[in-house]
């Protein structure tokens, strides 16, 4: 996918050196609920629905969310390590310095959330759903998001780098001064006015010669 590109600098998650053990498997999860300050290890969270859930300065390492939803999730100075969120409905939640790393987010639905200073790094989010979504200074590092869903996204200071964005979809999304030059882009779904302004490598650009009416002659 092309040679190495350096991300930009994002906000890390405030973590405290020091947090005690918290459990959220052995409880019913209800709206509103609010949770800080704390490791959340080895859990499964299953069949657990709720709108509006806080987390803050929380860390969940290997955790498995099963058949869970979190509409409305608030997340603040939160690490994703190891953790399966597949198919979890997170849609019209706010993520603030949040990074989600060595993650499976399979058909992860966050469509019309707002994401700022966060980080995906080497995650699975294929088929993810992210309609809608508004980013500020977000990062997708070596990360699969084959037949994801970005229509009408809207991207500020936002990268791709070394990612899979095959067959992608980002009809409607402007991506004026976003790199893609070293990530997989073969049958992304975009329009000429979408590519506007798109950094890409030369070998991209046959890629996207029939979207141009081009015909490439050897």
């Amino acid at each position: 996918m092309g040679d190495k590109k350096l991300s930009s600098k994002i906000l890390s998650p405030n973590l405290p050196n020091e947090l005690a053990m918290l459990s959220i498997s052995d409880k019913s999860i209800q709206s509103e609920d609010s949770f800080s300050m704390g490791i959340i290890s080895n859990n499964l969270v299953k069949s657990q629905t709720a709108n509006h859930v806080s987390f803050k300065k929380v860390f969940f390492k290997n955790v498995i969310f099963s058949k869970a939803a979190f509409k409305y999730l608030d997340l603040m100075d939160v690490r994703f390590e190891n953790c399966d969120l597949s198919n979890m409905d997170l849609s019209e939640s706010v993520l603030h310095r949040v990074e989600l790393v060595n993650c499976k987010m399979i058909g992860t639905n966050m469509s019309e959330s707002a994401l700022r200073n966060v980080l995906f790094d080497n995650c699975n989010l294929s088929y993810a759903l992210f309609r809608f979504l508004d980013c500020k200074q977000v990062n997708f590092d070596n990360s699969s998001l084959s037949n994801a869903d970005f229509y009408k996204a809207k991207f500020l200071k936002v990268e791709f780098n070394n990612s899979n964005l095959q067959q992608t979809g980002m009809s409607g999304t402007k991506l004026k001064g976003i790199d893609l030059s070293s990530c997989t882009l073969d049958g992304l779904g975009v329009t000429i006015d979408d590519l506007e302004g798109c950094i890409v490598s030369p070998e991209q650009v046959i890629s996207f010669s029939k979207l141009l009416g081009l015909i490439i002659k050897n």
